[in-house]
């Protein structure tokens, strides 16, 4: 992961574990680089599925990728408040300028009064299947939904309100200044 400049736009490959591609965002610019995890932000990126859907991101986010963490987390800033859209997924690679990474299905939902969700159950348990996801993923997967879990009733790292809109702040200033 060398190479990388705050400032610099990026794409975000996201992947199945059959190898094919699932969705690509267009935009994400580098905020922050830390030893274990990269912040990136968004605000209305081209989002083009597998399945030929394109949309565009409605409010600004916050997106951290991990280096060793088998999630990454959106946080979403809406006009009521902080959401959490949390995908458990393989460790983040960037390749030149895109971010991948392989998504397990399994997500968490997390709200503006502390609540959350966990997505997809059902599609993880069909893709598991499909796709043979061997014992050892099986049981990464399930442990790292738990501890994500515990983060966010802990509001620790991506969930901590005060630091996410720290790199918020840095975001619409970097921004502000492309315009």
């Amino acid at each position: 992961m060398r190479n990388l400049r705050v400032g610099e736009n990026y794409a975000i490959h996201c992947y199945k574990h059959d190898g094919n591609i699932h969705r690509i965002w267009d935009e994400a610019i580098l905020i922050d680089i830390n030893k274990d995890f990269l912040v990136f932000g968004n605000r209305r990126s081209k989002v083009s599925s597998s399945d030929g859907k394109v949309w565009y991101t409605k409010e600004p986010a916050i997106i951290y990728f991990y280096k060793n963490k088998w999630y990454n987390v959106i946080t979403q800033f809406k006009k009521n408040g902080i959401y959490y859209y949390c995908n458990i997924a393989s460790p983040t690679i960037i390749e030149g300028k895109v971010i991948k990474y392989i998504d397990y299905d399994l997500d968490l939902r997390g709200f503006p009064d502390g609540s959350y969700k966990i997505l997809d159950e059902s599609e993880y348990e069909y893709h598991k299947n499909k796709m043979n996801y061997s014992k050892e993923i099986d049981i990464i997967v399930k442990q790292e939904l738990k501890k994500l879990i515990k983060l966010y009733e802990k509001g620790i790292g991506p969930f901590d309100k005060k630091e996410v809109k720290k790199y918020y702040d840095k975001y619409m200033l970097l921004i502000s200044h492309k315009n």
